[in-house]
């Protein structure tokens, strides 16, 4: 049976390939635990997430590709049935989907990530799912402009208006004396 287990290890390093190269290509990574959810639960949530992958995978490959990948500080979130969320730009956008999802499935627990270089706990997770997204925060600044604007026009209207008015008050002021 040899050959049997040179497969199985040419499979194993297969998908630790795989995950480190999806890990180093990643802008964020949340690891999560999926015990109790039915396949359909599954489905709905993947379809629900925005440009990832969400791979279940065995936790000691996993570490395998974190190592590899430089993902220092993770090895205690991959424990227990474990899920992936591999994630590009749409970080904060999916991590708050998966926060809003587990609030409705509870058996769906966030067990921590990894952003930017930096192991996160589950708390700063929720934090990161509290964050604007970019097209929130561009329109509060689109919002914050307009008003800005807005004001810069009333203040340059209003300057000649109260020259207009003082030379008025002044011609009045002449016709009285």
């Amino acid at each position: 049976m040899p050959g049997r287990k040179l497969v199985k290890k040419s499979a194993k390093e297969e998908v630790v390939k795989d995950l480190t190269e999806k890990f180093k290509a990643s802008q964020a990574v949340i690891f999560t635990e999926y015990r109790g959810l039915s396949v359909a639960q599954v489905t709905q949530l993947r379809s629900e997430l925005k440009d990832c992958d969400y791979i279940v995978a065995k936790n000691t490959l996993a570490r395998i590709a974190a190592r590899e990948a430089g993902m220092n500080g993770v090895d205690d979130q991959l424990t227990g049935p474990s899920a992936i969320v591999i994630m590009g730009e749409n970080y904060v956008e999916n991590a708050r989907i998966l926060r809003d999802f587990s609030k409705s499935e509870p058996k769906l627990k966030v067990k921590g990530g990894y952003v930017d270089g930096s192991a996160m706990s589950v708390e700063e997770v929720k934090q990161l799912a509290d964050l604007k997204t970019r097209p929130e925060v561009l329109s509060m600044f689109a919002g914050a402009m307009k008003a800005s604007i807005g004001k810069l026009a009333r203040v340059l209207v209003a300057v000649p208006t109260k020259a207009v008015r003082t030379v008025d008050a002044l011609g009045e002021k002449k016709s009285e004396n």
